[in-house]
């Protein structure tokens, strides 16, 4: 599963990546999902968290809620799943455009997701 489909699997549920083909796209045009509230799913997630996560600013900390591996080498993959152009080894630059990326994607796909979280 791509690590894009883990962050979407972690807060719409397994059952949504299940209906969802390669590349995000609903499989077999069936009737859309229900949308999901992303901010509050995730702070959800967040608040039984030990440590303080900032993950509507921090990529890091949003993968880290979701339980993910949040290391540069799994970025850097999030990065050519979602076709990066930047250098990737820029990693603060990147870790803000993935953000921006994962909420656009969350919403593209169903998510309710605050506008300031998006581009």
């Amino acid at each position: 599963m791509s690590i894009f489909g883990k962050i979407m699997s972690a807060i719409f549920g397994t059952s949504a990546t299940a209906q969802t083909a390669p590349g995000g796209a609903p499989a077999g045009g069936g009737a859309a999902m229900s949308q999901v509230d992303v901010e509050k799913v995730v702070s959800e997630m967040a608040a039984k968290k030990k440590e303080k996560l900032d993950w509507r600013k921090s990529i890091v900390d949003l993968m880290k809620v979701l339980d993910l591996d949040s290391s540069l080498k799994a970025r850097q993959e999030l990065a050519k799943e979602l076709k990066y152009t930047g250098d990737m080894n820029d990693s603060a630059k990147m870790n803000v455009w993935l953000h921006k990326q994962v909420m656009n994607k969350l919403a593209a796909n169903g998510g309710k997701v605050p506008a300031d979280l998006k581009d």
